[in-house]
């Protein structure tokens, strides 16, 4: 498993575990480009999340940072996570 790949798996189980309903849009080239890892749906509340590998939270594309503003611009929220404290720490203020 990639060091991404651990970091889904460990935010793909906190998510479970908080009961917080998410899908993982499949990466396959006919989608959108730049859709988050994650998206996810919190008490009405739209959130995308993008994975990194651990160290490379800072390494997200410009179609990546381009999706996430327009989720922005239209009320929802995002965060670049580089392990599953980013996530928890997200919801843990969120609340």
């Amino acid at each position: 498993m990639t060091p991404e790949g651990k970091v889904k798996k460990e935010v793909r189980e906190f998510l479970k575990k908080e009961n917080i309903w998410y899908y993982q849009p499949v990466q396959n080239g006919m989608g959108q480009v730049g859709i988050p890892d994650f998206i996810c749906c919190r008490k009405g509340t739209f959130i995308g999340i993008e994975t990194k590998a651990p160290g490379k939270k800072n390494q997200t594309t410009p179609n990546q940072e381009r999706v996430m503003k327009e989720i922005r611009d239209h009320g929802g929220f995002t965060l670049v996570a580089d392990s599953v404290l980013d996530v928890h720490l997200f919801f843990k203020e969120w609340k």
